[in-house]
């Protein structure tokens, strides 16, 4: 499979950050943009890839993108991952288009936005396996049977957008990590208790449905990494809890590869061993189908995150939607997504990050832009969440 790595900045943009290369303060986001081929076209329509998304972003004027663009536009973060960002391997058909059609205009009385520097690279969702992965008694090769669930290769990518230049040469990638190498994974039974996928499925079994990135940015004199990732949805499955473990492996990924000598045993997909170096400063961010307090998913994943001794975790992102829209729940005020969970995280380190404001974009009724969210079709089922840090 082949990677994906470009930064780029036009002349006018190196002049800008020249104005402010050692910035104080930056704003972190992350959102699900549920911008995959399914989003465009009705379900059950054979044949889809990621052409459908090249097309809409040619277009300049989906409505559903639009929306997404203005968010972005009004949160204006300095680095943003979009997860469900179909992977497009030309990036003058994808993230470039994105940019420059959606973001990159001045429109709706906002002023354009641009990002110079942008990652991204392949996924395992729709790389097709030869396995009966789902043990329904046929190799389907895709969905449930590809070695991250899709319909085709890099349905539901990844896309990192950033306004500071990425340390190309840094950056590590986990696509290939092989969940039997994490020690005590949480490896996936029959009632019988025999192994649920046979020998040679579970030798090649990747644990990131999508990935894992490890990209350094650079903000003058001081390089941050984000650990960008998108796990598997821990439901579609059935009393095996397949993709409820899965996701706690990949949730636990990042808990180990922030703790030293506990993620040791991580290699990435150049072979490189070890975890992040320990005085290093971080930022945990993704979609991570995961809540302390409520959904289906093994909370022992994310609670363990969000408690580590290196995670500031001390105040959740918040919105006034959250609660009009689930009133009587107690964790509204946290919610990320119409599903009513606690699902997409910005989680910055202690170390080097001091948190001064956060949110979810999720506007009340009668709010300014509330109109960007009212519907599922308007923008996403996510909501953009944002937290902005100063620098130590």
């Amino acid at each position: 499979m082949r990677t994906i790595l470009l930064s780029t900045a036009l002349l006018l943009s190196r002049m800008l950050f020249a104005q402010t290369n050692n910035p104080s303060e930056l704003t972190f986001a992350t959102y699900n943009v549920s911008m995959e081929a399914e989003n465009y076209v009705p379900k059950g329509t054979k044949d889809i890839s990621e052409q459908v998304l090249i097309k809409e972003l040619a277009s300049g004027s989906n409505p559903q993108i639009k929306n997404i663009a203005r968010i972005i536009r009004t949160v204006r973060p300095d680095v943003i991952l979009l997860n469900e960002f179909d992977y497009i391997a030309d990036p003058k058909q994808g993230v470039l288009q994105f940019v420059k059609a959606y973001l990159n205009v001045d429109s709706d009385d906002q002023k354009a936005i641009d990002y110079p520097y942008y990652y991204y690279s392949t996924s395992n969702t729709g790389q097709p396996s030869p396995y009966d992965l789902d043990n329904n008694g046929k190799a389907d090769q895709f969905g449930a049977d590809a070695w991250g669930f899709g319909l085709y290769p890099g349905q539901y990518g990844m896309v990192l957008l950033s306004k500071y230049p990425i340390d190309t040469q840094q950056v590590r990638t986990f696509q290939h990590f092989k969940w039997k190498d994490m020690p005590s994974a949480l490896q996936t039974k029959k009632p019988d208790n025999s192994d649920w996928y046979v020998p040679e499925a579970w030798q090649q079994f990747p644990l990131s449905s999508k990935s894992h990135w490890d990209i350094p940015i650079k903000f003058g004199a001081k390089t941050i990494h984000f650990l960008a990732s998108h796990p598997t949805p821990p439901s579609f499955d059935g009393a095996e809890d397949r993709n409820g473990k899965r996701n706690h492996d990949e949730i636990r990924f990042w808990k180990d590869y922030i703790s030293g000598e506990e993620g040791a045993y991580i290699y990435d997909d150049k072979g490189k061993r070890g975890a992040l170096a320990s005085n290093a400063s971080f930022v945990i961010l993704g979609d991570q189908n995961a809540s302390p307090d409520e959904g289906n998913a093994i909370g022992a994943g994310i609670k363990s995150l969000l408690a580590h001794a290196k995670v500031n975790n001390d105040a959740a992102p918040a919105s006034k939607g959250g609660p009009e829209h689930s009133s009587s729940n107690p964790f509204a005020k946290n919610h990320t997504a119409v599903w009513r969970m606690r699902a997409d995280y910005v989680l910055p380190s202690r170390a080097g990050l001091k948190v001064m404001d956060s949110g979810v974009f999720w506007p009340a009724k009668g709010e300014p832009l509330a109109e960007l969210v009212e519907k599922r079709e308007s923008s996403s089922d996510h909501r953009l969440v944002w937290v902005k840090v100063r620098l130590d």
